[in-house]
């Protein structure tokens, strides 16, 4: 098979063959038809993830075809639509993951790939109303926001949600699925277009974050405060959010891309009591439910655009540059 290999940090990605090997016990071969990029995948490129390997295909989204499977699975999966549930080993308590947890695409060879083996109990059905190309948008990036949104922030219908730095997948996600539990969302952007297009989608209030006014602009908008906040900053601003949430409000956190090392006046933790959450990716439970909320609600997963899976690099590129509003999203071509 042919696959995208980065052979170590720094380098693009290049299209190599790779032997065919058949799926071991408990596995199957998914042919890929679409996959998908993460920014969790950039940082693989640049080194600076925390779970390493190369030579190592990247990639943790995908969505594709059964073609073979291997001992003890059942052959009725033979030719089964499937979308990949990419958390391994994850465990058995559904409030955190074990220490060696870690997604498809490092340390494990991931999906930017004509097909890859993975056990059969990472697979779930694609959903019907969805294409191969929102199919594979839909894993990573919607386990990771549901669990924010969902089983961690527990987001209840008329609460009203501030979602943050709008226009990635995960953030969408997240504004997707307080929107289908009935909450009442704001977000922060960067860019005023992108605030523009989610206001279109139903969001209620937004702020550029770029306007040191916008903790203002959004107490204007919110004076009671924001029940639920959605971040994946962690930067100088945090501390404005922990202003802006409602007495007993709930904050998540599902990543420090600004860093993450601040320093914090935790008064108005204890004068509103607050939650503080750290959220990660998500368990099986966190992924069907996430699945069975987006086939009930007919959601459908924002793609910023396609490319082929030849062209992973240029995809890279418009990831790293931030200019995507939702997934950008990879055709497999390499079997032609």
């Amino acid at each position: 098979m042919k696959a995208m290999l980065l052979q170590r940090p720094g380098e693009p990605l290049a299209c190599v063959g790779r032997p065919d090997e058949p799926p071991a016990a408990g596995e199957v071969t998914v042919a890929l038809r679409c996959a998908a990029l993460n920014h969790r995948d950039v940082w693989i490129q640049k080194g600076t993830y925390h779970v390493l390997k190369y030579p190592v295909i990247p990639g943790a989204d995908g969505a594709g075809v059964v073609t073979a499977v291997g001992e003890g699975v059942n052959a009725a999966l033979m030719g089964r639509e499937v979308i990949i549930n990419p958390g391994l080993s994850w465990g058995e308590s559904e409030d955190w993951a074990r220490p060696d947890f870690y997604p498809l695409g490092s340390p494990r060879d991931g999906t930017f790939a004509e097909k890859i083996n993975v056990p059969a109990i990472q697979l779930a059905d694609k959903p019907k109303h969805l294409d191969w190309v929102h199919a594979a948008a839909l894993p990573l990036s919607g386990v990771t926001a549901f669990r924010a949104v969902s089983s961690r922030a527990k987001t209840k219908r008329g609460e009203r949600v501030l979602v943050t730095g709008i226009g990635g997948g995960v953030a969408l996600f997240a504004m997707q699925f307080a929107l289908a539990l009935g909450a009442k969302v704001y977000a922060t952007s960067g860019s005023d277009e992108k605030a523009k297009r989610v206001r279109g989608m139903g969001v209620s209030g937004t702020a550029n974050y770029r306007d040191p006014s916008w903790p203002a602009v959004l107490r204007e908008q919110v004076p009671e405060g924001f029940d639920v906040v959605i971040d994946s900053a962690v930067g100088p601003g945090f501390q404005h959010l922990l202003e802006l949430a409602a007495p007993g409000g709930r904050i998540a956190f599902l990543g420090f891309t600004a860093g993450g090392d601040i320093a914090l006046d935790v008064r108005p933790i204890y004068r509103k009591q607050l939650s503080i959450l750290g959220t990660k990716m998500g368990s099986r439970r966190d992924f069907d439910a996430m699945v069975e909320l987006v086939e009930s609600k007919a959601i459908r997963p924002i793609v910023d655009r396609t490319l082929p899976l030849s062209r992973a690099n240029e995809a890279y590129g418009i990831v790293e540059r931030g200019e995507q509003f939702g997934k950008v999203v990879l055709l497999n071509d390499l079997g032609g």
